[in-house]
């Protein structure tokens, strides 16, 4: 028997005379390993008192199945049998029989393949023990045995992949730039290059072009390719024009064929190499863009741009292919490169690795928070002697409220400390012991459970959250005292998403009741802290979900700030500690830091109102950079306001936060960016750029500024071609909005009206500044 280990890079399940077999593609440090499972069973659960039923209606099929009852229940303690089946046909079938009878089958959702590697808690990387054979470029093990392996670092080839098509989705060219390629693959007849050389195969036909992306693939061997929107647009397209064509897609090791499956969302199968998209690796990792297009990602991590910057980018694509064909070469090409840029910046690759490694989740899953707590949590609860309930399952129709905003006291104030409960969700899982079989369990047992909400009780001895979040805030810490970011920051998000899905209704495990005792729970601890605050003498002007602001003295240096921040922490730590061992006997596990210290800060109203804004405050906090000025929830983060804004934002609030400023500082302010505008200075920055929601057709009734645009200019430029979802940029000129082209006759009073003075007047409250005060009369002697 041979014994060996490496990471995963794809998963199949197949069909044999003896049974069902896993087939996993793992790197090793030997090269690529094709292992194949000894031939196993798949299952799912019934209820036992279906299975009488559920025997007769499989029998009458056709279907093969082993019944056995299992020391298992459901949530309702009802006793629950197992379905075993030597095939995944009969498998699938059977569950679709066994629904059409009413006949509820629970866990039938989850993929064998997946079951096989989270009962194992295989996650990531595995030691495999089979029958070794070599084979022509990889190596392979049959008849395997799995084990998890947490210690393996891949080293990966990677190959950046992008594809250019038509409306239609016929196929223009190839770009491939990665370990030992930088080349694209066009369709054509051979051009001579002109200027900057670059590496074109030219391919006669759609035909061929397929036929050389395989050679190609078949001789780099990456172990990873990756691009942008990889998943549900370039292999999408590929798969669906080989198909078309009746052409056999082999891109896997082995010359194996791809697999593509659309349903919640597109899964994509090539046997021995893992596909990363960029696009949901940076929303997994939590980063936030105006837009996740590659032009927008490109531009603000690396600071460069596409090559074809039109907004009617398709046209151009197909005006180049037509008439330009090296130009659509280097396009192609720059986006492979842009996507490689993007990825070694932002160490993607490393966080999807670590990501796989926690959760489970394979290397190329897309979205998967639901998934990832599924694969964490069902082995252990198997374990305990449940199966997973079904969606709805608990009956109950009431919502659980979300995290708690307290009313703001608006001003300017010189000194406000900021103190932040470290993972609060988190922490108050672990303290009040709350986790689906914990309720389950409480419920049975009450005389020794923890109370939540709404009738919830909480087992004190048996549940799995309580020590998972343990063990993942060790992790986490251990990563952070290593120097281990991407580590550190998924276990962040890993923690953070775990009131998320049971917050959820799309997660089996959600339960009002479960997701309530954690936010309401937020809600009286962010209250009694804020209490205990203001007994010890100071003044507490907002708060929010886990925050909670301080006013100090005007006269403190931020040495004294700094040091009460620091005491008030260990001084509700120690509270809390207290309070929740003699209420409910239970170690509190929350634990509140000094953040910030915020010197000046200000909270404005609502607009036209006189109570404090929530969400919304500026504030200077001193970095080992020098001074940083913080928004929250202001014009200058959010998208829909013009650079204009943010501008004219940033320097007035600079002014305020200036240690010399007096009111008679900021009108002038105002007065200059009029001039300004009106004398055209400002014209590059008057862009609104917003997302377009629905399809451009569904816009009937309320038509925002935006789509007036668009319909605008496609009333001249039929061909204009705009999909949902992507970022639409307009201006306001003297004939309505209009689509940005860079050409038109601004209408400077709109933007007076809609983005200067509704800035000023949230910091002007002494001055009678209105929108009134502005006419073209007016404007015109400023």
């Amino acid at each position: 028997m041979h014994l060996d280990a490496g990471f995963i890079l794809s998963t199949e399940a197949f069909d044999s005379p003896l049974g069902v077999q896993f087939v996993v593609w793992l790197l090793t440090d030997k090269g690529p390993m094709k292992v194949i499972s000894a031939p196993e069973s798949v299952l799912f659960f019934i209820k036992a008192g279906d299975q009488v039923q559920a025997e007769k209606v499989l029998k009458k099929a056709g279907v093969l199945c082993r019944f056995r009852s299992l020391i298992l229940k459901n949530f309702q303690q009802q006793a629950i049998s197992g379905c075993y089946f030597k095939s995944l046909k009969q498998y699938y079938r059977a569950v679709n029989l066994l629904k059409a009878d009413n006949i509820v089958v629970y866990e039938e959702d989850i993929r064998p393949i997946d079951r096989f590697l989270m009962e194992r808690f295989i996650k990531g990387s595995a030691w495999v023990r089979g029958t070794f054979a070599q084979k022509n470029g990889y190596r392979q093990l049959t008849n395997a045995q799995f084990k998890n392996n947490p210690d393996i670092t891949p080293q990966f080839t990677v190959l950046s992949l992008d594809i250019e098509c038509n409306a239609d989705g016929v196929l223009f060219s190839i770009g491939l730039v990665g370990d030992r390629i930088d080349k694209v693959l066009m369709i054509g007849e051979p051009e001579p290059l002109h200027g900057e050389s670059i590496n074109i195969t030219w391919c006669i036909d759609e035909i061929e072009l397929l036929e050389t992306l395989q050679s190609e693939i078949s001789y780099l061997d990456p172990d990873v390719i990756i691009g942008w929107n990889i998943i549900e647009f370039d292999f999408s397209v590929l798969h669906a024009r080989a198909e078309a064509l009746a052409i056999t897609l082999k891109l896997g090791r082995n010359n194996e064929a791809i697999k593509l499956h659309t349903g919640h969302y597109t899964r994509l199968t090539i046997p021995g190499r893992a596909v990363i998209d960029g696009i949901d690796t940076l929303k997994n990792a939590t980063y936030h863009y105006d837009s996740f297009s590659l032009a927008h990602v490109a531009a603000k991590e690396l600071g460069e741009e596409k090559l074809i910057t039109e907004n009617n980018r398709l046209t151009e694509i197909v005006r180049q292919f037509n008439e330009h064909k090296q130009a659509l070469a280097n396009y192609n090409r720059q986006d492979c490169i842009l996507v490689l840029a993007i990825f070694k910046k932002l160490n993607l690759l490393d966080f999807a690795v670590v990501r796989s490694q926690l959760t489970g989740l394979a290397l190329a899953r897309m979205g998967g928070s639901v998934a990832a707590f599924v694969n964490l949590y069902l082995p252990l609860l198997h374990r305990s002697g449940y199966v997973a309930p079904n969606l709805g399952e608990h009956g109950l129709s009431f919502d659980s409220p979300g995290g708690y905003v307290m009313s703001s006291l608006p001003g300017l104030y010189k000194n406000v400390v900021v103190l932040d409960f470290k993972s609060l969700y988190p922490s108050i899982m672990r303290t009040f012991c709350i986790d689906p079989l914990g309720l389950v369990e409480g419920l049975l047992h009450p005389e020794d459970a923890v109370k939540g909400y709404n009738d919830a009780l909480f087992s004190r001895q048996k549940h799995h959250l309580p020590a998972l979040i343990k063990t993942l805030s060790l992790t986490r810490q251990q990563a952070k005292d290593q120097q281990q970011p991407m580590l550190s920051q998924a276990i962040k998000i890993i923690m953070n998403s775990l009131y998320g899905v049971l917050g959820s209704k799309g997660c089996r495990f959600y339960d009002p009741r479960l997701s309530s005792s954690i936010t309401l729970r937020g809600h009286a601890i962010m209250q009694t802290t804020k209490t205990w605050i203001e007994q010890w003498g100071y003044r507490v002007i907002y708060g929010d979900t886990d925050s909670t602001f301080v006013v100090l003295d005007e006269a403190l240096s931020a040495a004294a700030c700094n040091d009460i921040g620091q005491q008030l922490a260990l001084k509700i730590n120690h509270h809390w500690q207290q309070q929740i061992k003699q209420q409910f006997d239970l170690e509190s596990f929350l634990e509140i830091e000094f953040e910030t210290h915020y010197s000046p800060f200000f909270m404005p109203t609502i607009r036209g109102k006189a109570t404090g804004s929530k969400k919304r405050y500026a504030g200077k906090i001193t970095t080992e950079q020098g001074d940083k000025l913080v928004f929250k929830g202001m014009e200058t983060v959010r998208s829909d306001w013009t650079e204009l804004a943010h501008e004219f934002q940033t320097e007035l609030f600079t002014t305020l936060f200036s240690d010399d400023f007096t009111a008679a500082l900021l009108p002038p302010i105002l007065d200059r960016y009029i001039k300004a505008l009106f004398a055209g200075h400002y014209d590059s920055k008057l862009v609104y750029r917003k997302r377009l929601g629905q399809h451009l057709t569904d816009y009937q009734k309320n038509i925002p500024p935006h789509v007036k645009a668009l319909k605008q200019y496609q009333a001249t430029h039929p061909d204009y071609v705009v999909k949902r979802g992507q970022i639409v940029e307009y201006v306001y000129t003297m004939t309505g909005t209009e689509l940005y082209t860079g050409n038109h006759h601004y209408d400077y009073l709109t933007y007076v009206k809609k983005q200067l003075v509704p800035i000023a007047e949230m910091i002007l409250t002494d001055t009678k500044l209105s929108i009134g005060h502005f006419d073209n009369q007016q404007i015109s002697l400023l």
